[in-house]
């Protein structure tokens, strides 16, 4: 965190000066500004000095969980603030890269808009891609001209399970392989679990709970539901209801040990009428 003994780097004094001071109208000088702004704290500031792309992976992780949260709450002030969050660590990684001279902010935005227009050759060029499905089969065809070895290629190994799981499972679809219809999907998750049930030894169990989560992964996708976000709302659902409980158990001033399970779940069932 910033050091009260950091000494202020001269040359920035005017800089400083102005990026406080002066706040732009047009789109690209605020993001100029935000830029000018980074860099004055890589030079000054003893937390950002340290700061390296190892770490701060972990903390653009956590803002992008943190704007995940606000989306969900529908909270658009929040967005704001975290969109913001992860700007800053785009803009922060860019320098980064700047400084050891292998690409610069220009770099990535150039990046990004060279790929975007080669992935949509259905709105920059003549090719015809009337449906989403057909965007989607269009774009992995489009990421193995990119040099891609395989259609499963780009799944990052750091991304949470349930949703690498889908990521995969999709990009298998979209070459093709996938099944027909949702009702096959929902027999494989049956006889997964019918299988999970027969095992005996733990590693069976634990094969058998994997397969069970894969293939409900797989039945999540023809219900057009992200895995991750039905599972981060029913957690959250299951947070609030707790909470709820938790004050009943509290304002009676008894502990949770005083009471059975049958009389938490009174408290319980109270709860789900009132957290949908």
């Amino acid at each position: 965190m910033p050091d009260s003994n950091a000494q202020p780097n001269e040359k920035n004094i005017e800089l400083k000066e102005k990026l406080q001071h002066h706040v732009p109208k047009a789109t690209g000088e605020k993001f100029e500004r935000l830029v000018s702004i980074i860099g004055v704290l890589r030079e000054e500031c003893p937390w950002d000095k340290k700061q390296t792309p190892e770490s701060l992976v972990p903390l653009t992780l956590e803002e992008t969980y943190e704007l995940a949260h606000a989306v969900d709450a529908g909270d658009d002030v929040e967005m704001k603030k975290e969109l913001g969050d992860i700007l800053l660590h785009i803009c922060f990684q860019a320098l980064l890269g700047n400084e050891r001279k292998a690409f610069n902010i220009g770099d990535v935005l150039d990046a990004i808009a060279e790929k975007l227009i080669f992935r949509h050759p259905h709105v920059f060029g003549t090719a015809q891609a009337e449906t989403e499905e057909a965007v989607k089969k269009s774009w992995e065809k489009l990421k193995m001209k990119e040099g891609r070895k395989s259609v499963l290629g780009g799944v990052p190994n750091a991304m949470p399970e349930l949703l690498r799981s889908y990521r995969v499972q999709e990009k298998a679809a979209g070459v093709g392989f996938d099944w027909d219809n949702a009702e096959g999907v929902w027999a494989k998750v049956l006889e997964e679990l019918d299988e999970l049930k027969a095992a005996k030894t733990p590693k069976e169990k634990e094969d058998e709970l994997g397969d069970l989560l894969f293939s409900i992964v797989n039945y999540s996708r023809f219900l057009k539901t992200n895995p991750e976000d039905a599972l981060r709302k029913s957690t959250e659902k299951f947070m609030a209801r707790f909470l709820k409980v938790e004050t009943q158990v509290a304002a009676s001033g008894k502990s949770w040990q005083a009471y059975s399970l049958e009389e938490l779940d009174v408290f319980w069932d109270q709860a789900k009428k009132e957290v949908q």
